[in-house]
């Protein structure tokens, strides 16, 4: 469930990235203008939050390549550690990403 609410959040978010990338396209005052904005503490959290989606995103995506390549007759056991594997990685880059904002 997780990577697929991750997927549709990522999904939404990229038409305001490319708008984003769009401000660069119009010369350096009007991305100047949206960086200075980027810099409010809501903006950070947001930015937070997407790091930890994208890290769960692709932490979930490489738990399911592992289910689908191994012998499902070994999946039980495994299931419940590759989960807590991919949650333990995707928070460990989200937490190094905002100590790096911090």
């Amino acid at each position: 469930m997780v990577h697929r609410v991750s997927g549709v959040a990522l999904t939404l978010f990229l038409p305001l990235h490319f708008w984003a990338l769009g401000n660069a396209l119009h010369g350096e005052a009007k991305l100047e203008n949206f960086l200075r904005w980027s810099d409010q503490p809501l903006v950070k959290c947001a930015e937070f939050v997407l790091v930890l989606l994208l890290a769960a995103h692709m932490a979930g995506g490489l738990r399911l390549l592992m289910l689908e390549f191994m012998d499902w007759h070994s999946v039980g056991d495994l299931q419940k550690t590759l989960l807590a594997g991919a949650a333990g990685a995707s928070l460990v880059v989200g937490l190094l990403f905002l100590l790096n904002l911090l």
